[in-house]
């Protein structure tokens, strides 16, 4: 039986954040398959080991500096967590086994032992209760994991609506393990690789910048829009869910619905047409 954090919803429903390791990979992804069609609203997070490097040189541009920063961590950190929750364009959320569902896939490669990382961000990961130990022996091979999410149909899929919180870096990290690669050298390629595997993409850092007093980080906006979060904070699952549900709430307040909020999707807070340049519109917009 899957094993992850439950609890019980005020309407008396169970839910459970459905914790994704090498044993139970390909029977959760089978999962996925199954409800990316009917719930296509992916809201998105990862836990990474944070930020340890900076470029040097001379940009021309602040988001050109902003760019290779986070092309220079992604390339040569590794992932850590990955959590996925699917909804309708109301925010339901798929049920298995009468319960509904959260996804967090728990990857092996990080080693606290071998590997480089900021001391905060790992910190803070410790607090919120990851076991790195556990995941080095029972985590998801990033590889395996690529390759079963190239054939999910969750990604390279014009229905589905990718929702984040400030996600160059969430990006960054899917995008190198869909491919298997490094980051693209420059932020245009970087933008033209995304729309091809992730078509629709909203940013709710971005959302912001149109909607009246909202501010700060995922946490405060979704305690102004009295959004209750589920689970620990800095765990992939609870943030992904919690992303959901501000984005929805944040859709219906200020964009009369996820519709409306359409026209503002393509763009990654910081980057790209952030800034005035890269970025795109869903290919149903154009």
């Amino acid at each position: 039986m899957v094993q992850g954090l439950t609890t019980r919803m005020s309407n008396g429903e169970i839910l459970r954040v459905r914790d994704v390791w090498d044993d139970n990979l390909e029977e959760e992804m089978t999962l996925l398959r199954t409800v990316v069609d009917e719930y296509p609203y992916v809201a998105m997070d990862t836990e990474f080991p944070g930020v340890v490097v900076r470029p040097v040189g001379t940009f021309k541009k602040n988001t050109e500096y902003q760019y290779q920063t986070l092309k220079c961590n992604v390339d040569m950190l590794k992932l850590i967590q990955l959590g996925l929750t699917f909804t309708n364009a109301e925010g339901g959320l798929p049920t298995i086994g009468g319960e509904l569902c959260v996804w967090q896939f728990n990857f092996r490669e990080f080693r606290l032992s071998d590997d480089i990382y900021a001391q905060d961000s790992i910190e803070l990961l410790k607090q919120s209760g990851i076991d790195f130990a556990k995941n080095e022996e029972m985590g998801i091979q990033v590889e395996r994991f690529g390759e079963l999410l190239m054939t999910s149909g969750v990604i390279l899929n014009d229905e589905v609506r990718w929702v984040t919180f400030h996600s160059g870096y969430d990006f960054g990290y899917l995008l190198k393990v869909v491919t298997g690669e490094e980051l693209p050298t420059g932020e245009e390629e970087f933008f033209d690789m995304l729309k091809i595997y992730f078509p629709t993409i909203y940013d709710i850092k971005y959302l912001m910048k149109f909607c009246d007093n909202l501010h700060g980080g995922l946490n405060k906006v979704a305690e102004a829009l009295q959004v209750q979060r589920i689970g620990p904070q800095h765990q992939a699952g609870s943030d992904s869910l919690l992303t959901s549900c501000t984005f929805i709430k944040l859709a219906k307040k200020f964009f009369s619905g996820v519709d409306g909020a359409v026209h503002h999707a393509g763009v990654l807070y910081g980057l790209g047409s952030d800034t005035g340049q890269g970025g795109w519109q869903p290919d149903f917009l154009e």
